[in-house]
């Protein structure tokens, strides 16, 4: 049995929630020339769980070549994504302030679903999760999205907003994983790693 994981995300909000848990890791991210954008592109008519699974996939697989080309000791790999989803469109990452603000004007006064991937796999054998949440926004007037986005937080989060962050303030009811939310569900990733022989 291994005594630890690679995780092989760049998320500090993962690496909180794994050390929550009381599990040792060891950091596999990408390589400078890496392709790690491309791997996210939605395809045309794709159902947001359906995404979020195939982009997982995706990325544990390029995390498995990069364990293999770096002839690293062998451990479970983690890998997880988080998307924000309004009906069947697909919220990820905003590329600058004026898609943040969009987003988030989308999202005021309305129900959202959160959904987070998880897998990791071992000498073939791979086990996936899925966490969907529901997330309720008050509805923002213009003057509080300007001032969210000003702040910074919305960048590099899907669907523009951190539950743990400044946003709590806007967020009236939530139904699901914090955890998930945050983008690692701690009971569906204690799970995999039990059936992976982890005392979690």
């Amino acid at each position: 049995m291994s005594s630890f994981i690679y995780l092989a995300s760049q998320s500090p909000r993962r690496r909180q929630l794994l050390e929550q848990l009381g599990v040792r890791y060891e950091l596999l991210l990408p390589e400078a020339g890496e392709d790690t954008e491309s791997i996210e592109a939605v395809l045309p008519g794709e159902a947001p769980a359906r995404y979020v699974k195939r982009v997982t996939g995706l990325k544990l697989d390029a995390a498995l070549e990069r364990l293999r080309r770096r002839r690293l000791p062998p451990a479970p790999v983690l890998c997880s994504d988080t998307t924000v989803a309004l009906g069947r469109a697909i919220y990820g990452k905003p590329g600058d302030a004026a898609q943040a603000r969009r987003m988030l004007r989308e999202l005021s006064g309305a129900t959202h679903r959160v959904l987070t991937a998880v897998a990791v796999q071992k000498a073939g054998r791979r086990l996936e999760a899925l966490s969907d949440s529901r997330v309720t926004f008050a509805r923002l007037a213009a003057a509080q999205i300007r001032a969210y986005v000003d702040g910074g937080e919305p960048m590099g989060k899907a669907g523009a907003y951190a539950v743990q962050g400044r946003a709590a303030a806007y967020i009236s009811h939530i139904s699901g994983s914090y955890s998930g939310i945050m983008g690692l569900p701690m009971h569906e990733t204690a799970q995999l790693l039990r059936a992976f022989g982890f005392r979690v």
